[in-house]
């Protein structure tokens, strides 16, 4: 899904430790015939950081977002609060899960934030260097000023919590109201701060307020954009010139919004008239801006979330990125939404995945999209050789679940024959509970511990007894996998069709018999 290229390779090999090495680094949004793939981390499971943003620290790069795993639903009362989450990468393609943020397990942070409330958002970090401090703004709903700050010595936490911020507009409103909104926070060249954020209270206008020392709470000086039904901005610098994207209209997690913008020679404006550059977001909602460092400049790198309209499931909402383009007047040209981009990185080095222990048979993690069907009578069974005899110590399946089944997954493994049909008994089977598998696509791993023979097919069959619900896949029909094959059964496992070039993505280790 995401790959990087190696650029230059004689002047890395000839570099000495301590310079710089440039290197091209590829993102990926969608498949060459358009449709959104998933960005995978470094072990394999699916990013889980939406309306966040992409912050540069220390030579590393930090993802930082909503987490949707553990199934918050947005207006649904009965669901969880997930927290926050952070990655880091070293070339913005290889993300190694950090964890939380903070622990949001607690009954303070779920009675601020689960699906009984309107939620909480948007995590910024920016960074102090007067205190050496990481500040983390979070958009909150539990009280008046509709945010809640929070510091760390580290960009990835764990972040403690500060008083709660003064602002200059709905200070006072009444608390748990729908006031203040989707903000940014935008750390200046001189070291000076600015907190752009919404105000729900004047139909969606767009405030940008300076940061008191510290950027623990606002000064009052402010500004008003004068707009309406607008959310999500993004605050960045370009060549002198201040520009603020963002989301015109404004909808809750609705795909393809329109994307606008406005430029001031201060923060605090005047601000220009406002110009749309993209009707739909590239199919998403416009997020973040971040400076990205290249060996020809800045790029500034623009993200949408790529909401699934209001869905119970936002942990498969995927990302566009990508670098805005500016005119010769510095104007920001209209967006042409890519399926690729390369930058060749000023600051960052080469990541790599991180194998299962004793890996034999996988599909990688580049291409792939997202289905869900497993249950009420569907299975899957993708088949594979392994290259070397010995125990099957484990199988891993890349699933999530969604529409709350009430049965659990059953992942068993069977002999295959050469069309991909299951053959004889199961050699193993496990049922994993439907607690144990997130919202967000990520791997089951089942422990089968029998014997396999190298140059023999077999297959992972999956199914379940849900009567509710489904349980995912992620699939890939560029053929990733040549050594196997996939099939497809709607009679509950009774016959299955195998559908040519197809791929789940999965995963198997092999040990010493």
């Amino acid at each position: 899904m995401l790959t990087f290229v190696l650029a230059a390779l004689l002047a890395l090999t000839l570099a000495t430790p301590a310079e710089a090495r440039s290197f091209t680094t590829t993102v990926t949004n969608f498949d060459a015939q358009g449709n959104q793939v998933v960005r995978f981390d470094t072990r394999g499971n699916a990013v889980d950081a939406h309306d966040g943003e992409i912050a540069l620290f220390g030579g590393t790069y930090y993802l930082y977002g909503t987490s949707y795993d553990c199934g918050f639903a947005w207006q649904a009362t009965s669901s969880p609060f997930c927290g926050f989450k952070v990655y880091t990468s070293p070339d913005l393609v290889h993300w190694t899960d950090r964890g939380q943020l903070f622990d949001a397990t607690g009954s303070v942070w779920q009675s601020r934030c689960n699906g009984a409330t309107y939620g909480c958002f948007r995590p910024h970090v920016g960074y102090d260097a007067a205190s050496r401090k990481y500040v983390l703004w979070v958009n909150v709903y539990d009280n008046s000023v509709g945010f809640r700050v929070l510091t760390s010595a580290n960009p990835a936490g764990p972040f403690t919590e500060a008083p709660v911020p003064t602002l200059a507009v709905n200070n006072t409103a009444p608390a748990g109201g729908v006031n203040n909104g989707d903000h940014d926070v935008f750390v200046d060249t001189d070291g000076t701060a600015y907190l752009a954020y919404t105000d729900w209270r004047s139909n969606g206008d767009i405030v940008v307020e300076r940061l008191a020392a510290g950027y623990l709470t606002g000064t009052g000086q402010y500004t008003r954009l004068g707009q309406s039904q607008t959310e999500a901005p993004a605050l960045f610098k370009r060549n002198g010139v201040y520009y603020l994207t963002y989301s015109d209209p404004n909808c809750g997690y609705c795909a393809g919004t329109g994307t606008s913008y406005r430029t001031a020679s201060s923060p605090l404006g005047p601000w220009s008239a406002p110009t749309k550059i993209s009707a739909d977001s590239c199919g998403g909602q416009p997020a973040f801006v971040s400076a990205i460092p290249t060996t020809s400049g800045t790029a500034y790198v623009y993200a949408s979330d790529l909401w699934n309209n209001g869905q119970r499931n936002e942990a498969l909402a995927n990302y566009y990125w990508a670098p805005l383009e500016f005119t010769a007047t510095g104007a920001i040209a209209p967006m042409t939404c890519r399926n690729t981009f390369s930058l060749t990185l000023a600051t960052g080095s080469a990541g790599q995945q991180v194998p299962p222990p004793g890996v034999d048979q996988a599909d990688g993690v580049s291409g792939f999209r997202t289905y869900c069907d497993v249950g009420s009578g569907v299975a899957r069974f993708q088949t594979f050789v392994p290259s070397r005899s010995g125990t099957l110590s484990a199988v891993s399946y890349t699933s999530f679940q969604a529409g709350n089944p009430d049965a659990g997954l059953e992942i068993g493994v069977y002999e295959s024959t050469a069309t991909f049909q299951p053959t004889g008994a199961a050699l193993s089977s496990t049922v994993v509970p439907a607690a144990r598998i997130g919202w967000s696509p990520r791997d089951v791993t089942v422990n089968p511990g029998i014997a396999v023979t190298a140059g023999k097919r077999y297959g992972l069959l999956v199914r379940s007894a849900t009567t509710t619900g489904c349980y995912g896949l992620e699939y890939n029909d560029s053929g990733p996998y040549p050594g196997g094959g996939e099939a497809y059964s709607n009679d509950h496992a009774a016959t299955f069709r195998a559908e040519t070039g197809r791929s789940l993505k999965f995963s198997t280790s092999v040990g010493r018999a």
